[in-house]
């Protein structure tokens, strides 16, 4: 309709857009909520956050969208009817959120929404020269709109994926306009289900940006966790240092081809699950190794495969800074054995650059939604893996 043109044309010549931020992870934990206050664009953005929340999933939601997650054989009934059940519930969520912060909608300008991944697929996971690269998010962007009464932008992986990236990471965009530094190469790390880095030059120059996958992050710890131990993670990695680190084990993890891949490359759950660990205990007839042991050797693996991607993209002489966010900023044995592989580098938390690492995911996406609808355009060149588009479809409340 015209008027919600007219809106949009209206939030885009603001100074600064009220903009809400939704993260949902592959941990399936639950929906973060982030409230920013945006002034500007580009390289000039500057980000206030207002409100930030965690709100938790009920374990029935939790476990609903874990028929369907990273799995390729599944009942497609059940996927068609998540997809706006996720969305009418993360705009109840919002909705929820604002009233809490005593904050009504029609304050709100945009909402920016990554939707439930549940499936990811590029083309060198899977292989099918007939077919592009593939991802898929639920939660339809028009149910957040219509529940909220907000103007919803969401989807933001497929311009990426059309544009000839994989869908991800995505972060480096908003990493780049929120957390360059003249002088300092940065390095942001983010350990969520899958960890993955952003480089950030000192020179600022945006066609020297670097960013890819590395490998698991928590995604093998949770799901270990969750099965051997009966809790969602390991909290402050307790039962990995209790456990020792069995090296052919270890070595067995690593031989996987996807770590000896070019960057950039993308990965998820749909390679490093339960089945991945099964498999290699038993090709390498490892049965015996206790509980703790495995966790105390996936731990020490999410952390030999970051610190050895890191490496791989450090050149002599350089220093560098190290920012990390996700849940694995709050694993100590993880941060630790990271820090032991990588002794000359500062490796600090996100949340010294004045962002919480917990809410950095949902920020970006802010971020990202900022960029599309009042944005000028940034080249980051002609090269895989950054392509220069703006992303996001937008739905209107009616």
């Amino acid at each position: 309709m015209k008027n919600h043109v007219i809106r949009l044309a209206d939030i885009a010549s603001k100074p600064s857009r009220r903009i809400i931020g939704l993260m949902s992870g592959t941990s399936l934990d639950g929906l973060d909520v982030a409230l920013c206050n945006v002034q500007g664009s580009g390289i000039d953005t500057i980000l206030k956050i207002e409100h930030f929340t965690t709100v938790p999933f009920t374990e029935s939601f939790r476990n609903s969208i874990r028929e369907i997650f990273a799995k390729r054989e599944i009942d497609f009934q059940h996927l068609c009817v998540l997809n706006p059940l996720i969305g009418i519930a993360h705009g109840d969520m919002i909705l929820d959120c604002l009233k809490k912060w005593n904050v009504s909608a029609e304050e709100i300008d945009l909402i920016a929404s990554h939707g439930q991944t549940v499936f990811h697929a590029p083309k060198k996971q899977h292989n099918l020269p007939d077919f592009p690269n593939s991802t898929l998010q639920i939660g339809d962007g028009d149910h957040i709109a219509v529940t909220t009464n907000i103007i919803t932008l969401s989807d933001f992986r497929q311009k990426h994926i059309a544009a000839g990236g994989e869908g991800a990471p995505l972060a480096v965009y908003g990493d780049y306009f929120l957390f360059s530094e003249k002088g300092e190469n940065r390095i942001l790390l983010n350990m969520g289900g899958i960890a993955n880095f952003t480089f950030l030059p000192g020179s600022l120059d945006p066609s020297a940006i670097f960013t890819t996958d590395t490998g698991p992050g928590n995604t093998l710890i949770d799901a270990f966790t969750r099965k051997y131990f009966g809790k969602p993670y390991d909290e402050d990695g307790l039962i990995a240092a209790s456990g020792n680190i069995n090296n052919d084990l270890l070595e067995a993890l690593k031989s996987l081809a996807f770590f000896e891949a070019p960057f950039p490359k993308t990965t998820g759950p749909e390679v490093f699950n339960i089945d991945f660990i099964s498999s290699m205990i038993d090709q390498n007839n490892l049965q015996e190794i206790s509980p703790e042991d495995i966790l105390a050797t996936l731990t020490r693996f999410s952390a030999d495969t970051i610190s050895s991607a890191i490496q791989r993209v450090m050149k002599p002489g350089e220093i560098y800074k190290i920012y990390a966010s996700g849940g694995g900023a709050h694993n100590p044995v993880l941060m630790a054995s990271i820090r032991e592989q990588l002794p000359n580098c500062q490796l600090s938390l996100i949340d010294e650059l004045g962002v919480s690492g917990d809410a950095k995911e949902a920020v970006l996406f802010a971020v990202l939604a900022n960029e599309t609808i009042a944005g000028s355009g940034m080249n980051f060149g002609d090269r895989e893996g950054v392509p220069s588009v703006s992303m996001g479809k937008i739905s209107f409340p009616g």
